[in-house]
């Protein structure tokens, strides 16, 4: 897989201004990638939708494949710089702790890094949507596998890891596998288009404080059951 194009530096005052467009571009093209597919979104619309001139995408990107490509690098670093935190302090819990309660909060707070980006981050359902799309294989060009080996293998290993810590089994056993994607299961719904939430919740928008019971409670539904498995 090629490597997306560096974006060129303009000289001084137009560094900070390129990067913002650059941005934009990118925002927009990860949107309709989403909703179209890579054969269905036009440079055109992407510039368009970006508020730009067709050149900027050659400018940057060189060609559509650029964008894309682009796109899924933006994604992966961004997933990277969520939740990596999160895994080192997993990791140090790992090696620091033989008791299971700090393994149990370290496990919870990656969930709740999740649970953050998917209850509030307003471009999370454009960006698992351009994802979703490239890891079907309905796109051209195979970018799922940057995301699954910089982000999805290890933190999956790592959860997988604490959770057969905390309950006392193997990494390799079907049951601690089996409860891994259960507890995965619980922020499926979440995931779906908004609407689909709000309808099942019978409200008619997502706000702040809506977004913290969500997450409150899907933590304390998720720590009862480590509880309930943690190793006596």
């Amino acid at each position: 897989m090629s490597q997306p194009k560096r974006p060129r530096r303009a000289p001084a005052a137009g560094y900070a201004r390129g990067d913002e467009t650059r941005q934009r571009i990118i925002d927009a093209a990860i949107k309709l990638f989403g909703e179209h597919g890579f054969a269905g979104a036009s440079t055109r619309d992407i510039a368009a939708a970006a508020g730009v001139n067709p050149p900027a995408l050659q400018y940057y990107f060189e060609n559509k494949e650029g964008v894309y490509l682009a796109c899924a690098q933006f994604i992966t670093d961004d997933l990277l710089g969520r939740f990596e935190p999160a895994m080192r302090l997993a990791a140090a819990a790992l090696k620091n702790h033989d008791s299971v309660q700090p393994l149990i909060d370290v496990f919870l707070h990656i969930y709740e890094v999740g649970l953050d980006m998917v209850l509030t981050d307003s471009q999370a359902a454009d960006r698992r949507l351009f994802v979703a799309r490239d890891m079907a294989g309905e796109e051209p060009l195979a970018t799922s596998k940057l995301l699954e080996q910089r982000l999805k293998e290890p933190l999956n290993k790592l959860r997988l890891t604490l959770l057969a810590r905390i309950t006392g089994t193997s990494t390799r056993d079907p049951v601690t596998r089996i409860r891994l994607l259960t507890l995965k299961g619980q922020m499926m719904p979440f995931f779906h288009p908004p609407g689909a939430c709000l309808e099942a919740m019978g409200w008619k928008e997502m706000d702040a404080a809506k977004a913290t019971l969500l997450k409150a409670t899907v933590i304390e539904q998720t720590r009862t059951l480590l509880e309930s498995w943690r190793s006596k």
